[in-house]
């Protein structure tokens, strides 16, 4: 099964203050693809860019029960994992270039507009 969605919204406040900036992904490579930022990847992350609204993520699930879930509407929330490299702080942490880790499907995004909007 196959998804595209945002893993990250850039100028926007997260759950926990922080704000992504636009570039902070530049250097991003092949990442896995987690469920719930543990264990052994479910699948793989084909695609990934920045574009004007964020990180674009395309994403390949192969766990059965995890496809299922994605396939119903269960889960539709994705994050990613990184170590911050450059940060600006002010009222609220801007990250403005991190070390992607990983990219997870969630039931609860850091970001609440992080959310898969296709599935093929």
């Amino acid at each position: 099964m196959r998804f595209t969605g945002y893993a990250a919204l850039f100028d926007r406040a997260d759950r926990a203050g922080d704000v992504m900036r636009a570039g902070a992904f530049a250097d991003a490579g092949a990442v896995p693809l987690l469920w719930q930022h543990r264990g052994r990847p479910v699948g793989r992350i084909v695609a990934i860019d920045e574009d004007a609204r964020g990180l674009r993520v395309v994403g390949e699930v192969d766990d059965p029960h995890v496809a299922a879930l994605v396939r119903q509407g269960a889960i539709d929330g994705l994050s990613v994992g990184y170590r911050p490299l450059r940060v600006a702080q002010g009222a609220r942490r801007e990250l403005l270039r991190v070390a992607l880790a990983e990219v997870s499907l969630v039931a609860v995004p850091m970001q609440p507009g992080a959310r898969i909007d296709r599935i093929d």
